[in-house]
C-alpha cells in the first residue's frame, strides 16, 4: 500500500474498525498458543516469527484473553473464543499463587519468575477475565469474584480512595511506592466488569478511581495526572527522575495517559453522567493534545518535565492508540469537529506509521522522526491491546 492509499481506509466505519480488529488477531493466531508450556507465548519480531518462547508475563496473558475474548464477542471465528478460554486455563493453573492467593507477576514457562503482587497485573486480571465472561465463558466468573477480593483485601486504600501497588509473594511487605497507571487501568477494568455483570459496585468503584485521579491528583500537580507518588499520595517528583522508559512507571506528565483518562471519563459518562466528567475529559484532551501533539512529524510525544517540556520525543503505539479511543468517545459524545477532525487525523498516522500493513500488528515504539527502534514486533506485555481496546470502544461510541 502507498501512503496515499491509506486515505482510502474509512475509519469510521464499522467493517472497517472490525477488519482491523481482525488483522491483528491473525498476526498473532495461532503462533501465540504455546502447547507446549501452556499459555501464550509473548515475543515476536516484525515478519511474525518468535524471539521468546519462555516469558509468560501477568499483564501479556491477561492482554491477550482481552483481544481474543473481543474477537468472540465481534463475531469472529470459533478460534477466538478457545484461545481466549486456553488463557483463563492457564492464568488459574500458573498465574495464580494457590498458597496465599493473588496472581504472579511473571513466569518463565511454568516456573515463577518473579512472584510479586502488582496492582497493575491485578487491574489486567479483572480486566480479562471479565471481558472473557462477557464473551461467554462462565469459568471466567471464579477468576473475576477471586480478584476482584484479592484488590479488596490487599490493594483498596480506603483513606485515599486508591489502590496500593505492590505486595511481595505472601502479603507482608508493602511498597512504598504509589502510582496512577494501575489505578487507571483498574478504572477500565471496573467498567468493564460492570459491563459484563451488571453489579453496581463495579461502577462505583470506577467512579470513585476517576474522581480520585482526575479530580483530586491532577489537582496536586496543576491539573494533569503526574505518575508517580508518595505513600500519601503526594506527587513523587524525584522517583524514576529521567527514567521515561519505565514500562509501568514512567517518570513525567504522559500525554498518553491524560488522552486515556479522557477516554475512561467518556466511557463512566456513558453509564453515570455528571457534568464534570465532560467537562474533565475535553479539559485533559485539550492539554494531552496541545502538548504532546508533534506538529511537525504527526503522532504524539512520550512525556513531559514537571514543567512540561517535552523529555522523550519518542512514538509509543499505545499513546496513538489511545489517542483514537478518547477522540472517538469525545466526537460520539459532543459531535464536535474538531475531535472528529483529530480522530481521523490519528488514524491516518496511525495507519501510515504504525500498522505492519504487509504482516500485521502494529510496531511496537518508533522514533520522533517515526522510524522504528527495531525489528521486534511485540514483547511482553505488549499482544497490541491498545489498539485493539481502541477501536472495540470506538465501534461501542459510534453505534
Amino acid at each position: 500500500m502507498e501512503q496515499s492509499e491509506y486515505k482510502s481506509i474509512n475509519f469510521r466505519d464499522e467493517a472497517e474498525l472490525k477488519a482491523q480488529i481482525f488483522k491483528i488477531l491473525n498476526f498473532y493466531y495461532p503462533a501465540c498458543i504455546d502447547h507446549d508450556k501452556g499459555g501464550y507465548i509473548n515475543g515476536f519480531l516484525n515478519d511474525g516469527s518468535i524471539n521468546d518462547t519462555s516469558t509468560k508475563h501477568l499483564v501479556a496473558t491477561n492482554r491477550y484473553i482481552y483481544i481474543f475474548s473481543v474477537g468472540a464477542m465481534l463475531g469472529g471465528p470459533e478460534w477466538c473464543l478457545e484461545s481466549a478460554r486456553h488463557g483463563i486455563r492457564f492464568l488459574k493453573e500458573h498465574h495464580q499463587d494457590h498458597i496465599n492467593n493473588g496472581y504472579f507477576f511473571e513466569l518463565n514457562g511454568a516456573e515463577v519468575e518473579n512472584d510479586s503482587k502488582m496492582a497493575y497485573g491485578h487491574a489486567f486480571t479483572l480486566l480479562a477475565s471479565a471481558i472473557a465472561y462477557e464473551a461467554g465463558i462462565e469459568e471466567a466468573k471464579e477468576v473475576l469474584d477471586d480478584v476482584y477480593e484479592v484488590l479488596e483485601t490487599h490493594f483498596w486504600d480506603p483513606d485515599h480512595a486508591l489502590y496500593k501497588d505492590e505486595w511481595d509473594a505472601e502479603w507482608t511487605s508493602l511498597s512504598a511506592y504509589r502510582g496512577q497507571n494501575p489505578n487507571m487501568h483498574l478504572c477500565e477494568a471496573m467498567l468493564t466488569a460492570y459491563e459484563a455483570t451488571g453489579e453496581e459496585k463495579y461502577l462505583d468503584r470506577a467512579h470513585t478511581l476517576a474522581k480520585s485521579v482526575t479530580q483530586k491528583l491532577a489537582g496536586r500537580s496543576g491539573g494533569m495526572v503526574w505518575e508517580n507518588y508518595t505513600p500519601d499520595w503526594q506527587p513523587d517528583y524525584e522517583f524514576n527522575k529521567g527514567n521515561t522508559k519505565a514500562e509501568f512507571r514512567p517518570y513525567g506528565f504522559v500525554p498518553g495517559h491524560q488522552l486515556e483518562w479522557s477516554k475512561l471519563l467518556m466511557w463512566l459518562d456513558r453509564h453515570r453522567s455528571e457534568e464534570w466528567m465532560l467537562e474533565t475529559s475535553e479539559d485533559l484532551f485539550r492539554k494531552g493534545w496541545e502538548l504532546g501533539h508533534d506538529s511537525e512529524y504527526g503522532g504524539i510525544l512520550f512525556a513531559l518535565s514537571p514543567q512540561k517540556e517535552v523529555i522523550n520525543n519518542d512514538k509509543n503505539y499505545w499513546v496513538v492508540a489511545e489517542a483514537i479511543s478518547a477522540a472517538s468517545l469525545l466526537a460520539a459524545k459532543t459531535d464536535n469537529g474538531f475531535y472528529w477532525d483529530t480522530y481521523d487525523q490519528l488514524c491516518q498516522y496511525a495507519a501510515e506509521h504504525l500498522m505492519d500493513h504487509k504482516n500485521g500488528g502494529w510496531y511496537e515504539l518508533l522514533n520522533r522522526e517515526n522510524k522504528p527502534y527495531s525489528d521486534v514486533k511485540t514483547s511482553p506485555p505488549k499482544t497490541d491491546y491498545h489498539p485493539v481496546a481502541a477501536y472495540y470502544q470506538t465501534i461501542l461510541a459510534f453505534s
